[in-house]
């Protein structure tokens, strides 16, 4: 196994799913809405907890949540997220099930004001990344001024679990921002 202790994938700590994650999805530009739901819906249930636990529980994820079809997830009735509570392999907190939902509400609003909510979220960068040149891990950052403010919007349009630590994070995860390490061989796959 290689060693990442000293690269930009040190935080999957050789995880091969972390790792796959890193290499394929990790601060890849994404322009799917579907994808862009996904990733707001894990980054939220990843608060206070490891990535690598939301990692594992995916799959149950997408199982509970309709493979994060939005339409499908503002209708979720209270008793099928109790349902999902107890049924799926997901973490049992229900502010964060029932968020799926309203979330969704707020993404299918913002989707009808702008058009979709990708127009939305990467009018912030005027539809650019945001190449970030870390030497080192420990220069990776955890929030920004940007990530406070779109988390500031978010919150205003009444979406969830979108601080601007797990805001940051997202817009890693749809490639707003790009952290890899300048050495990184992953780096420029956008």
């Amino acid at each position: 196994m290689e060693d990442f202790t000293k690269d930009c994938a040190s935080w999957t700590k050789g995880n091969v799913a972390l790792l796959k994650y890193h290499k394929e999805e990790w601060c890849k530009v994404s322009h799917d809405e579907r994808y862009l739901f996904e990733m707001l819906c894990l980054e939220g249930a990843s608060v206070g907890l490891s990535w690598w636990l939301i990692m594992r529980k995916r799959s149950e994820y997408k199982r509970a949540f309709c493979n994060f079809d939005v339409s499908k997830c503002t209708q979720l009735t209270d008793k099928e997220l109790d349902d999902i509570l107890t049924k799926y392999d997901i973490v049992k907190n229900k502010s964060k099930v029932y968020s799926v939902r309203s979330n969704a509400l707020a993404y299918i609003n913002i989707q009808k004001e702008f058009g979709s909510f990708d127009k939305y979220i990467w009018s912030f960068t005027n539809g650019r990344s945001i190449v970030n040149h870390p030497k080192t891990v420990s220069e990776v950052q955890t929030q920004s001024k940007l990530s406070s403010v779109i988390s500031q919007e978010l919150k205003k349009r009444k979406m969830k679990y979108v601080g601007s630590i797990i805001t940051y994070s997202y817009l890693q995860a749809i490639g707003i921002i790009n952290d890899h390490l300048d050495n990184c061989k992953y780096k420029y796959k956008n």
